[in-house]
Formats: structure tokens, sequence, C-alpha cells
């Protein structure tokens, strides 16, 4: 719920720098990164998407057996943005940007620099009703009833220590202009907090909050957007201010709500397998507060990669593979093409869960 944990430099407007040595590293990982997404073109999902004032899009159609939606992005930064304000109009929690740039100040990323805005998803693997909650992606993924759409928007979760509970609940309550009575775990780190916070601007729910069956764990708007995507919380659930809104008009109380914490994921878009492979909360904290990050391989991304690729693991860049789950930049890696070294099935010989789709992005309703 409260934001805290949070070093003093995380709210300044003075400019930060990553150390020499990381930058250099960075600025071969960017031009890497470029290439494995692949090269610009028109197509509408598995491929770099070069504009400069895109759409945040948040929904998107599903064909039976599809794992991946959206596609990746350049974006060239403009006068008075920061990679916040980037973050944001890409509907990105401010992390996942900054691992698929790194070395990018963060106030200052640079008037005219091109950045990879990683808008691709592959989706959890978990039951596609309900709420879905990835933790080691930051985000949250909706499916309404009837299976053929789903939702997905970037999520602040807890600082190092606490921890958002895995496993299966429900939203028990919904509450508009919440008002925020501090429990008694954030009272002990903050004793100078009222008892009670009415609705306001002040208030770090937000305007809307969703109440789980979990005792004290919410699924909220902020007051700090700025902190999607960041460890920040005490265990909820943060969510941009516009994000909370409309997922709170959609969900009735008894929603189902599921939450995973899956390292790396991992799905066909026609015959390009994409592999996912997210930072740790520890990777998280650091390139929040520009530390050098830490060298933690991600575990069993490989393991993912097989079960998806199934009979094409022969077609598998195993390397490939191992330098994603090293560097965990959670931006799309492509792992595999089995155009190149299996024998090309007839559209309806496909099996339809390797069958790629176009992913549609459903257009805002106003």
């Amino acid at each position: 719920m409260w934001q805290t944990g949070r070093p003093a430099r995380y709210y300044s407007q003075g400019h930060r720098r990553r150390q020499t040595n990381f930058r250099l590293l960075s600025q071969w990982r960017l031009a890497a990164l470029s290439l494995m997404i692949g090269l610009p073109t028109v197509s509408c999902t598995g491929s770099l998407q070069t504009t400069e004032v895109p759409p945040a899009i948040k929904e998107f159609t599903l064909t039976p057996g599809q794992k991946v939606v959206g596609e990746a992005r350049e974006y060239v930064v403009q006068p008075g943005e920061g990679l916040n304000d980037i973050a944001r109009k890409f509907d990105l929690g401010y992390t996942a940007l900054a691992a698929a740039n790194p070395g990018v100040d963060q106030f200052v990323p640079g008037v005219g620099r091109r950045l990879i805005i990683p808008s691709l998803y592959v989706l959890p693997d978990a039951p596609r009703r309900g709420i879905v909650i990835n933790l080691a992606q930051y985000r949250l993924f909706y499916f309404p009833s009837g299976g053929d759409r789903v939702e997905t928007y970037p999520l602040g979760l807890g600082v190092i220590g606490k921890k958002t509970p895995l496993g299966a609940t429900s939203v028990v309550r919904k509450e508009p202009n919440p008002t925020w009575y501090p429990p008694p775990s954030i009272r002990a780190e903050r004793p100078e907090l009222p008892p009670m916070i009415p609705p306001g601007p002040n208030n770090p729910l937000g305007n809307y909050a969703l109440r789980l069956g979990w005792k004290n764990y919410l699924i909220h708007g902020t007051n700090k957007p700025d902190g999607v995507g960041r460890n920040v919380s005490h265990g909820c659930i943060h969510m941009y201010p516009e994000d909370i809104e409309r997922l709170f008009g959609e969900l009735s109380v008894g929603a189902p709500v599921r939450t995973v914490n899956q390292l790396a994921t991992a799905g066909w878009v026609r015959d390009r397998l994409y592999l996912e492979v997210y930072p740790s909360k520890t990777q998280t904290e650091e390139i929040d507060t520009d530390h050098l990050v830490s060298f933690e391989p991600a575990p069993g991304a490989r393991n993912v990669v097989r079960a998806a690729a199934g009979r094409y693991a022969d077609a598998v860049d195993w390397r490939a593979v191992d330098k994603a789950a090293q560097e965990r930049t959670g931006a799309p890696v492509v792992v595999a093409d089995r155009s190149a070294s299996a024998p090309q099935l007839d559209k309806a010989q496909k099996p339809e869960d390797e069958e790629a789709s176009i992913s549609r992005p459903v257009r805002p309703r106003l």
C-alpha cells in the first residue's frame, strides 16, 4: 500500500548516471537486443515497430492457444520527456522500460534518442479466467468472460522482504474513493501516520480499490504513479490511475484473481518462438536505484522454452536462451525459427496451439 523503503533520490529531480562499466556493457546489449527482436517492419505482431506518437494499447483479441500479444516498438524521445513519462505513455512499468534500455538516464534520456519499447507480452501459464498476475513480470492480465480478449496493465509491487501471496483468491469488495487505514505493519514503521487518510490527493490508495480475499491485500490506484513497475508497497498491487479506473469499472465482486511467479515465459508468433526473462526483485531494485545490476541467471528458462518449442526443440538456439536467462532484460528475444529448420506444414495441418495469429488490438471504447 504505502510506498516505503525508497531512497531520497527516488523522488528528486536530479540527474542520475549509471556506473561507467555498466554503461559500456549496456550499449552493447541494446544493440544486440534490437537485432534479436527483429528489424523494423509493418507486421502487427512479433516485430519492432517504429512510431513517433503511438497509442497505449491495453486490450487485444485472442485466438485459441495464442500466447503472445502486442508488438515491440521503437520510440524517439521527445523534448521534456523522462523514462517515467514514456513508460506511462506506453502503459509500461518503469523497470520494464529501463531494463530494455540499460544505461539510459531516467530523467534526461536524451531528445532524439531511440528507445526499445518492450510492449510485446508473452502470457503467463495460468487459467484464463478473471485476473491473472505474474509477479515476476510486474504485470496484470485480465481475461473477460468469453475467452477471446485480454487486457494487460503494469503493476507496482512489494519492496524487498514484502510479498504478495501466491495462489487463488477473488475480489470481495469494490471501493471507489477509498479511505486508507494504515495497517499495523505500516504503523510500526511510520508511527507518525494518522489513524486514517480520507479520499483525496494524499491517499496512497488513489481513487479506486479492489479488496481481495487475502486480508489487507488490495489492487488499487496510487497517488505516486512513478512507482508503477517498481518495488514500492507492503504487498499490495499498485496500478496507474487510468488503468485501475478502467479495470474497476469492468470487474464484479467475486471475480477470480490468481497470482503466479513465472520468471520466464515463451510463445510462438507464426514461425518465431519468443522468450521473455524478467529481472528478479533484487535486480528491479538495482535498476531503480542505478546500481550495477547483479549477475543472477534465471533458473528454468530452458525448461520453459523446451515446453513451448515442443517438437521444434531442434530449432532452438540454446545459446540465445542461456544469454536471455543471464541478462534478464524482460524484453522479447527470438530463440527459434521453425521455418528455417523444420518442414513446413500446411496451415490446415498445424495444431491450433502452434498456429500463431496476429494479435489485434481492441480499439479503445469512447
